[in-house]
């Protein structure tokens, strides 16, 4: 279960992972506008699916320093472990059912493990305890796909779990309403996927530009928790 090992407030700023990153050049362009992770979504039934081969040919142009995440719903250890291993992947965020044995095993082989959570829906934020992970991602569960569906909500309804867990806030964000997010939940981190994008899998440069400005104009004094 969650034990607190990286509740150390240390950063000083709150990073961003642009996800469902489909092509090399995407990623090269989030990377040159100073993001700090880039998701691939190994999950066949999203429109941002990639394959092992399509996403290590992504992360191959990545530079060092920016996190390769990869995004898995309901999948075997193996599965995973394989992806992580050809994509060179940093971190693993689970985004289905998965169990707590599961995550602990794989924080053990040294990845990063971001578990989903749901504000309203299961997993629910409730359950934080009983995972041992390195953060949790919460959005709200609207739609029919895992994820936040580019659907807006309360972010405020997370505002308490910053007080326990180190988190990325999601769902419906955009460089419209970035800002708000963050003051609303204080989070650690932010995800956006389809609020920077020109077509599902293709990433807006412009965009994403304007989401970055807009999360480092909004941040908030307090240190924050690194999670990549």
């Amino acid at each position: 279960m969650y034990t607190g090992e990286t509740l150390h407030r240390h950063h000083e700023r709150i990073q961003i992972k642009i996800c469902g990153i489909t092509a090399a050049e995407d990623a090269m362009a989030c990377a040159a506008w100073g993001v700090d992770a880039v998701g691939l979504v190994f999950y066949p039934k999203s429109p941002r699916y990639v394959t092992p081969a399509q996403a290590a040919d992504i992360t191959g142009v990545l530079p060092p320093h920016i996190a390769r995440v990869g995004v898995f719903v309901n999948e075997s250890e193996e599965t995973i472990m394989a992806a992580a291993y050809q994509c060179r992947l940093h971190a693993v965020q689970l985004h289905g059912a998965e169990p707590p044995e599961l995550a602990r095993r794989l924080m053990e082989q040294g990845l990063i493990v971001i578990k989903c959570l749901y504000v309203s829906g299961r997993p629910a934020v409730s359950e934080a305890s009983q995972y041992h992970v390195s953060a949790f991602l919460v959005e709200c569960s609207a739609g029919k796909l895992p994820g936040g569906n580019a659907m807006t909500w309360d972010w405020s309804a997370a505002r308490d779990f910053n007080e326990q867990y180190p988190f990325i806030i999601a769902g419906g964000l955009g460089p419209e309403n970035v800002a708000e997010a963050i003051a609303a939940a204080r989070p650690d981190a932010v995800d956006v996927s389809s609020g920077v994008e020109s077509a599902p899998g293709r990433k807006d440069t412009r965009r994403v530009r304007d989401f970055v400005y807009a999360v480092r104009l909004s941040e908030i004094t307090q240190p924050t928790r690194r999670i990549f």
